[in-house]
């Protein structure tokens, strides 16, 4: 039966849903049932007579996200609806219309990009290690994302005073080098795909024409991640056209490393003075605890725009409180996290909704062993892919050779075929066994999930919906605790999450420091970690890596306005006799918050800033800022000036004490604000 689009929609969804035709700019924070309203929008325009489901096209940015947005919208009787990545999309289009804008012979997709990546390093005599090659792939591509050519490249990272892996020039003759090499070889990397997809729209009308006949709608989610190139295919998908629905949230932002801007979404409304804007801000996914947190952190963002300003609001009952504990080192937080996850086991939660989130990778191996000595069974997202495991590669043989024999339980017929491969009544033994038969039970999982929503399903329709999920990167649930990092987890949500390794260095990442734009997407990236979680959060972090180190960290500055000041991890740091945890320079009390460690004062004790230097810095912050065309903010926060009005720091080295001033703004600063600090003595 199909399920009514309109059913169940709080106010401002519905508002969403039966919104006019386009252009509509969806403003959708956090748990507040964005995948759930842009399919019923689908659904809803669809079902009135507005477009055919074969006339849409909906966009995000990951296979498995568009897995998720054909499911969702099969169930709503949208099943036509093409839904894909920017680069499938593209890519599909491109083969359509190739023989017409480019020739008989097709270029293929290069497949091995780091090699050819790698021969252009050699051609222009720049670095070939691994690390290197790897760093400077990722910033061609970085290149090709803002639509920045070799020879523009030099001028653009300087404009832009980006961190590059080499000198500007030679980066640029590596990527013409690049460009060269794979033009001759008639090759084609993704970038192309959407580059060779927007010329042949925007450069041969007859194509343009039978394209815009075909798509007549169009519906862009995670819109706060498109890039310049993305944008510039989307812009020639429209032409002069505006039945657009796009959907995002800029708190979320989180690529901006990769070219990705929320400048689009934020000035959609500008673009479109005529658009329907509708904000969800009904958190349906967390506890109140936990929106509360999410809320705290990323309401203390610096320059925050209008648009960004989404204040969630939890529906949910209450919670516990999140939890914050430190930790000696490393393998000592690792221990207790998988003890404590032991015991929520035990108490009933299963493993599946559990997850531990990190900034880095590199991160997962103590996790992994403190998981793997424990007896719990887990899975590493972005490891190998669910559907190239080889006990899964071959349970999908097994049912596609079973054809429709199983019966009409489908349910008990999969249970039965893939008992031969594996799937016994009680858990194996062995951390091995124990994965392969969790993959196993998450087939037959699946099965039960689709019996329940779509009548009359068989063995073949069965598994005909694996290879379509394989296709679209979209595996099933396994029972195991998740371990990701904190990109990977992006779209996803488990009951209990843990945010372990919270100390400066790591979150912020180290290669931050001294941008202040670079630190508050690491704040964002936070902000996705803590909204993941549904009822239980868990923040962590470790003094050291290695047992037996002195103490060298301290926990992450965005923690400083989250940790109650009752909470017992709120002294912890500032009692030990490391010289990392300031005091009070008043009157020697611990120093708890973020303002009073920048101020490194409490905030009830006298303060003594000069306030005809505060005038003076201010007038200059305004002239310095005009200058660059850029928001005062930028060049100093407020509270940054208040704090060297009330430092008045006499040399560099007491300047740079001063948090908020990082190498970049010492460089670039510095200087004026001593000279101004000067006049005053």
């Amino acid at each position: 039966m199909t399920a009514d689009p309109l059913h169940a929609l709080d106010e401002e969804q519905l508002a969403a849903v039966t919104a006019p035709r386009g252009p509509v700019c969806v403003l959708a924070g956090a748990g507040t049932g964005k995948t759930r309203t842009i399919t019923r929008r689908i659904a809803h325009l669809v079902g009135t007579g507005h477009v055919a489901p074969g006339q849409v096209l909906a966009v995000t940015f990951t296979a498995r996200a568009a897995g998720e947005l054909r499911t969702r919208l099969r169930a709503l009787g949208a099943g036509g609806v093409q839904a894909r990545t920017f680069h499938a999309a593209a890519l599909r289009q491109l083969r359509y219309f190739w023989p017409r804008v480019v020739g008989d012979r097709q270029w293929q997709l290069i497949e091995h990009k780091l090699r050819a990546v790698g021969q252009a390093a050699v051609r222009a005599k720049a670095g070939t290690d691994q690390d290197s090659v790897r760093d400077l792939t990722t910033e061609i591509e970085w290149a090709k994302s803002s639509l920045i050519t070799p020879a523009e490249y030099p001028a653009a990272v300087a404009r832009l005073r980006r961190d590059t892996p080499g000198p500007a020039e030679q980066v640029a003759a590596v990527y013409a080098q690049y460009e060269e090499l794979k033009n001759r070889a008639e090759m084609l990397d993704f970038d192309d795909l959407l580059l060779h997809t927007a010329a042949a729209l925007e450069e041969h009308a007859v194509v343009a024409e039978e394209f815009r006949d075909r798509y007549r709608c169009f519906v862009v989610d995670e819109y706060q991640d498109v890039t310049a190139l993305q944008q510039r295919v989307l812009d020639a998908w429209l032409g002069d056209r505006d039945d657009l629905t796009v959907v995002g949230d800029a708190n979320q932002t989180i690529y901006t490393f990769a070219g990705a801007t929320p400048r689009h979404l934020l000035e959609f409304p500008r673009r479109f003075p005529e658009a329907v804007v509708v904000r969800l801000q009904r958190d349906y996914r967390s506890t109140p605890q936990v929106v509360a947190a999410a809320n705290t952190l990323i309401s203390a963002t610096r320059g925050r725009v209008a648009g960004s300003r989404l204040r969630l609001e939890g529906q949910l009952p209450p919670g516990p409180d999140p939890d914050f504990t430190e930790h000696d080192d490393e393998p000592a937080e690792a221990a207790a996290v998988a003890r404590r996850i032991r015991r929520l086991i035990a108490d009933g939660t299963p493993a599946a909704e559990v997850a531990v989130l990190f900034r880095i990778n590199a991160q997962s191996e103590a996790y992994e062993q403190a998981l793997a000595d424990a007896g719990i069974p887990f899975q590493v997202r972005g490891g190998e892919r669910f559907f190239s495991r080889p006990e899964i590669r071959r349970a999908v043989s097994v049912l596609r050779m079973a054809g429709n024999r199983g019966g009409d339980d489908l349910v008990a017929a999969v249970r039965t075929l893939l008992a031969p491969v594996g799937l016994t009544d009680e858990p194996p033994a062995g951390a091995s066994a124990r994965t392969q038969w969790e993959s196993l039970l998450a087939l037959v999982g699946l099965a039960e999930e689709l019996v329940a929503v779509r009548e009359g399903i068989d063995l073949p329709a069965f598994v005909a919906e694996l290879e379509t999920r394989a296709d679209a990167a979209h595996p099933p649930t396994v029972q195991g605790v998740t371990l990701a990092s904190l990109h990977a987890a992006k779209g996803l949500e488990w009951d209990v999450v843990f945010l372990v390794g919270l100390v400066d260095g790591t979150l912020p990442i180290q290669h931050a420091e001294g941008d202040d734009d670079a630190i508050e997407e690491e704040r964002r990236l936070l902000y996705v970690g803590i909204t993941r979680a549904r009822r239980v959060l868990a923040l962590s972090w470790a003094l050291t890596r290695a047992p037996g180190k002195g103490r060298q960290r301290r926990r992450s500055r965005f923690l400083h306005g989250l940790i109650p000041d009752h909470h017992p991890a709120s002294r912890i740091a500032a009692d030990r006799s490391s010289g990392h945890k300031p005091r009070c320079r008043v009157c020697g009390s611990p120093l708890l918050g973020a303002e009073a460690m920048k101020m490194r004062r409490c905030g009830d004790c006298p303060s003594d800033v000069d306030m005809e230097l505060l005038d003076r810095l201010r007038a200059w912050r305004a002239a310095a800022a005009k200058e660059q065309q850029v928001p005062a903010y930028v060049v100093f926060t407020d509270a940054t000036l208040a704090a060297i009005a009330e430092h008045r720091p006499s040399d560099v080295a007491a300047l740079v004490g001063i948090p908020g001033i990082g190498a970049r703004k010492l460089d670039r600063y510095g200087p004026d604000v001593l000279a101004l600090v000067a006049d005053r003595r």
